[in-house]
C-alpha cells in the first residue's frame, strides 16, 4: 500500500516536472506597434485596424500592442526604436525613410505626383522596389504594404492667396530634409516642430503656418488655430506599415503571412477611405469656423519644378529619378 502510494506520488511528480520543462503549449509573441499620428487621425485609425486584424487572426500566437499618439516619441524616434527592435512595427507616411534611403525624398517634394494613380504607378515600379529593398538590407526595415492616400493642405493664421503670400511665413516642417528644402524654395522660413506640438506652436505664434494630410491635421485640430485652410495639394500622402526585418524573419511563415495580409488590408482601407474623408473633413472644418479655399497652384508648382535640378545636384535623391517619375 505504501509502495503503491509512493510510486503514484513519484509518477505525479514526474508529470509535473515534465509539464514544467515543456513550458506552455503555445508561447505568445508580443509586438509593440508604434504610431505618431493624432488620436483619430488617418494613420491612427489604420494602425488600430491592423492591430485588430492580427490579434483576431493569430490564434493567440501573436499579440499586437499598439501605442497610439506620440507616447513613444515623434516619428523619427519611433523608427529608430524599430531599427533597434525595442519597437517592432510602425505605420505612417513613406517620406520619413528619406532620412535613411535618399530616394524616398521624392515623396516629400512638391508636385512630384499628378494624382493618386500616379503614386500607385510609382509604388508598383522597379525603381520603388529597389528603394524598398535598400531600406531592408541597409537599415533592417521591411515595408509590408504601401499606398497613396490624401493630398496635403496648408494651414495658416492669415490668408494665403498666392505664392507671394508665402514669403517669410514661419512655416512648420517635419524632420525631413526635403520638406525643409521645398518650403525654403517657396519663400517661407521653415522651422522643425514635432507633429504633436504643431497645434500649440500655431496657437502661440511660434509658427504661422503648417501643412499636412487633411484628416490627420483635422484630428490634430490645426484648423482651430490656423483658420485659413488652403488646398495647395502640393504633396499626395502615402500610407504604409513596416516591421523590423530580423524580427519578421524570426517568425514562422504562417505568422508572417498574417502580418503581411493585415498590413495590405489596413493600408488599402486607408486609401479607399481617403477620397471620401477629404471632402467630408473639409466640410467639418468649415462648419467649425475655418475658411477653406483653393489656390492657383501653377506658380507654386513652377517654383518647385525649377528647383529640381538643384535638389538633385545637392544629392537629395538620385539624378533622373524625378524625370523618370514624370514619364510614368
Amino acid at each position: 500500500m505504501l509502495k503503491t502510494c509512493f510510486r503514484s506520488t513519484l509518477a505525479a511528480a514526474g508529470v509535473i516536472a515534465a509539464l514544467a520543462f515543456a513550458g506552455p503549449a503555445s508561447a505568445q509573441t508580443t509586438i509593440t506597434f508604434g504610431g505618431s499620428d493624432a488620436i483619430g487621425g488617418t494613420f491612427d485609425v489604420q494602425n488600430k485596424m491592423f492591430a485588430k486584424l492580427v490579434n483576431d487572426r493569430a490564434g493567440g500566437k501573436l499579440k499586437v500592442n499598439f501605442i497610439a499618439g506620440e507616447q513613444l516619441g515623434p516619428d523619427m524616434q519611433v523608427i529608430e526604436q524599430m531599427m533597434q527592435n525595442s519597437v517592432q512595427m510602425y505605420g505612417d507616411v513613406l517620406d520619413w525613410y528619406a532620412n535613411f534611403v535618399k530616394d524616398f525624398a521624392v515623396f516629400g517634394w512638391g508636385f512630384t505626383f499628378r494624382d493618386t494613380d500616379h503614386v500607385r504607378k510609382f509604388i508598383a515600379s522597379p525603381a520603388y522596389a529597389e528603394m524598398v529593398e535598400q531600406l531592408r538590407t541597409k537599415q533592417g526595415i521591411r515595408i509590408l504594404a504601401s499606398e497613396a492616400t490624401q493630398p496635403r493642405a496648408l494651414f495658416s493664421r492669415k490668408p494665403v492667396n498666392s505664392l507671394a503670400d508665402l514669403k517669410d511665413i514661419k512655416m512648420r516642417v517635419p524632420e525631413i530634409k526635403t520638406y525643409l528644402a521645398l518650403w525654403e524654395t517657396l519663400g517661407t522660413k521653415p522651422a522643425r516642430v514635432a507633429w504633436a506640438e504643431v497645434q500649440l506652436a500655431l496657437r502661440t505664434g511660434v509658427v504661422e503656418a503648417s501643412e499636412g494630410p487633411i484628416s490627420s491635421a483635422y484630428a490634430a485640430k490645426f484648423h482651430e488655430v490656423a483658420k485659413y485652410v488652403t488646398r495647395t495639394d502640393h504633396i499626395l500622402s502615402t500610407a504604409h506599415v513596416t516591421v523590423n526585418d530580423k524580427f519578421f524573419a524570426g517568425l514562422s511563415p504562417d505568422l508572417q503571412k498574417i502580418l503581411v495580409d493585415a498590413a495590405k488590408e489596413s493600408v488599402a482601407a486607408t486609401a479607399k477611405q481617403a477620397t471620401t474623408d477629404t471632402e467630408e473633413t473639409l466640410k467639418k472644418m468649415t462648419a467649425e469656423g475655418a475658411t477653406v479655399s483653393k489656390i492657383d497652384t501653377k506658380p507654386i508648382n513652377d517654383k518647385a519644378k525649377e528647383a529640381v535640378a538643384k535638389m538633385e545636384a545637392e544629392g537629395l535623391w538620385s539624378p533622373g529619378l524625378w524625370a523618370k517619375i514624370q514619364a510614368m
